[in-house]
């Protein structure tokens, strides 16, 4: 039930912000440092006023990176965010409170990932060891953005964003060999980062 109001809160926002952007700017980005998780990810930004904006991004992982080892780093997800810009909208400094929904199926990593999530629910790590268990479940969370964005050729810029939130996830957790042992279910509250991005983006008009 939380899942689909989330959605549709979304959905809604997205359509309210087309009918404001119509004569004014709007922009389709990327973010560089998605890709390198090898997540195609594709984002669109909308001037609802001078200092506003409206953004709507997503990305989805759907490869398993080596059958042999199980490894996978599978999800989709979809982040909501509106933005005030402290001059015009798409130029210099901007904050913003995002909103996020995950799903994810994720395991048999070759490098241990750092624990950057610091849990509210007790006192053990927000993460399981990714390298010896694999994760499906899904998650939820909202934070506040702080961002730099700048022009680097005619319509073309970049910007620089990193935000901090909360986040609620249900997983499974499995050993993670292929057809693993299920371990436990987990239901935890955690703080940590809610966005990170170097993102390149196109002024449609």
């Amino acid at each position: 039930m939380l899942m689909k109001r989330y959605l549709i809160i979304a959905v809604l926002a997205f359509l309210a912000s087309l009918g404001t952007a119509s004569a004014q700017k709007v922009a389709v980005k990327s973010n560089a440092l998605y890709w390198a998780t090898a997540t195609p990810n594709l984002g669109f930004e909308f001037a609802m006023g001078e200092r506003w904006t409206f953004e709507l991004e997503g990305g989805y992982n759907p490869w398993t990176l080596d059958a042999e080892k199980n490894m996978k780093m599978k999800h989709w997800l979809v982040s909501p965010e509106f933005r005030y810009w402290f001059c015009n909208s798409f130029q210099g400094h901007f904050i913003g409170i995002n909103g996020n929904y995950t799903q994810f199926n994720i395991g048999g990593l070759p490098f241990a990932m750092p624990n950057v999530f610091i849990n509210l629910s007790d006192k053990a790590p927000a993460m399981p060891d990714l390298q010896t268990s694999r994760i499906q479940g899904w998650a939820v969370g909202a934070g506040l953005t702080y961002g730099y964005a700048f022009p680097i050729a005619r319509r073309w810029n970049m910007e620089l964003t990193c935000g901090f939130g909360w986040w609620y996830t249900v997983y499974d957790q499995f050993e993670s060999r292929e057809c693993g042992l299920f371990q436990q279910t987990v239901e935890r509250h955690a703080l940590g980062p809610a966005t990170l991005g170097v993102s390149f983006i196109y002024m449609i008009k």
